[in-house]
């Protein structure tokens, strides 16, 4: 049986699960979830449409795109510049426009006339009141109700950033990525490999690369291999297995991985959804 705390003398025995069940059924309280692997991106998918790549390119992060989604996010946050540069240089002739006018206004014998006017309201209102302080503007005279200020655009910023890391994206930086099938010669890998778990391996060792594997691109090929690869047998020479050219430190490029669902191998593994606290008397 459920024992009471030391406190908890004026009310029932009310268990943590059924607190918690309550508080599910009645939508309360914050809801907590770990991800399981259904729910992780894979370590082949593209960062922005999170589905397998078809022709898979990497940043110098270590994010992976597909090319043609990423290009058509290149084009259109180009065209989203552009047009957000138009409303800027329209505003910018506009108040040039405006500081035009004013200036003329200042000197024109009609603003002397105005502001002469509106002297004489104040001074009016101020006698009526009877009191020493400023008049406050009078809303029902037109020439007198406050009007709000425009909304100031401020100048686009020309680049373009990447989604994952927040830093300045180019098309040049972009690398190609080859990823080796597991079984090449089947004729119908290509057709189901969505569908497939286990698609790829490594290209030198031959190791199933999955979320579980750490994994990097060589920056001159392309090839994708383990990061055990990498450490037990590509530093030893600095030598690309494949093609036998030198390779330096910054050839390795380091693969981001969605993570298992299972342990700790990324930061954001949990979802929090905030609702409304349940208090019991």
């Amino acid at each position: 049986m459920t024992r009471h705390g030391r406190n908890a003398t004026n009310a029932a025995v009310y268990s943590y699960s059924e607190r918690q069940k309550d508080a599910r059924q009645s939508g309360y309280g914050s809801d907590k979830a770990r991800f399981s692997k259904d729910s992780v991106k894979g370590f082949d998918c593209c960062s922005l449409m999170l589905q397998p790549c078809e022709n898979p390119v990497v940043t110098k992060e270590g994010w992976l795109y597909d090319k043609e989604t990423i290009l058509k996010y290149m084009i259109q946050k180009k065209q989203e510049y552009a047009r957000k540069l138009k409303e800027y240089e329209r505003q910018k002739t506009d108040d040039l426009k405006d500081l035009r006018e004013i200036a003329d206004a200042e000197k024109s014998e009609a603003v002397k006339e105005f502001e002469k006017k509106e002297k004489d309201v104040m001074a009016a209102t101020k006698n009526v009141a009877g009191s020493s302080k400023p008049a406050l503007p009078s809303f029902w005279i037109p020439s007198l109700t406050p009007m709000a200020s425009k909304t100031k655009v401020e100048k686009p910023d020309k680049t373009i950033y990447c989604q994952m890391s927040g830093k300045p994206l180019k098309m040049k930086d972009l690398i190609d990525v080859k990823f080796h099938l597991i079984n090449p010669n089947d004729k119908d890998a290509k057709k189901s490999i969505i569908s497939r778990e286990e698609r790829y391996k490594c290209a030198v060792t031959h190791d199933v690369l999955n979320n579980s594997t750490p994994v990097a691109v060589l920056k001159p090929t392309g090839d994708v291999v383990t990061v055990e690869c990498i450490e037990k047998i590509i530093k030893k020479d600095m030598v690309h297995p494949l093609t036998g050219q030198t390779l330096k430190e910054s050839d390795f490029i380091y693969l981001h991985r969605g993570g298992t669902g299972y342990a700790a191998a990324n930061d954001q593994l949990e979802g929090k959804k905030y609702r409304p606290a349940l208090f019991c008397a």
